[in-house]
């Protein structure tokens, strides 16, 4: 299998892309339906986070597999959380959490994400075409003039640190509520006033 590097920038910017609406996505239910994230789904979140990252690597330094690697250790993690969510809600009688988006629950998605990511991934490192320019790349190669892995890489930047920013605002400094109720770190914030 051979691929070019503009091919595999092609390739880790769409991946990248599909993430952020997977991300997109769940800030969609938390902020417009308010059903505010468990501590498991947000686990899953910095999963899908941790491979956007790995994806940014390839965009910004040239495909490698230590990225692709890091792109696999962050899917495999996200992946044993969502089932670990699965698990818990498997039984019947013990409910779910959140709605359902075409019949499925978030934390079921999110395992069929990661378990995606893993298989296009490994797809992805069979081309050892896309690695063959060993030299790390100038600022001015980097993302390859590509307007769409700047706006992936971007997209996903922002995605990061609002996930950093409305986990604090849900947690507070310390440990989240499971279920989630409220914004505690606003919460906290009233209180003191």
């Amino acid at each position: 299998m051979t691929m070019s590097l503009e091919t595999s920038r092609t390739l880790n910017a769409l991946g990248m892309l599909a993430v952020s609406l997977v991300l997109i996505g769940a800030y969609f239910y938390q902020f417009l339906l308010y059903e505010l994230p468990c501590p498991l789904c947000l686990l899953q979140r910095v999963g899908f986070v941790a491979v956007g990252f790995g994806l940014g690597l390839n965009l910004l330094y040239g495909p490698r597999p230590r990225h692709y690697a890091l792109v696999l250790i962050a899917a495999i993690s996200g992946g044993c959380v969502s089932i670990r969510q699965i698990l818990l809600h498997i039984v019947p009688g013990t409910g779910h959490y959140g709605s359902p988006v075409m019949g499925l629950h978030y934390y079921t998605w999110a395992g069929i994400c990661f378990f995606l990511i893993i298989l296009g991934t490994s797809i992805m490192m069979l081309s050892e075409n896309q690695y063959e320019k060993d030299d790390v790349l100038s600022h001015s190669e980097r993302f390859g003039g590509s307007s769409l892995a700047k706006f992936a890489f971007i997209l996903m930047l922002f995605l990061g640190i609002a996930n950093a920013v409305s986990t604090l605002l849900e947690c507070g400094p310390g440990i989240c509520d499971d279920p989630p109720t409220d914004y505690k770190f606003l919460d906290e914030l009233e209180k003191s006033e």
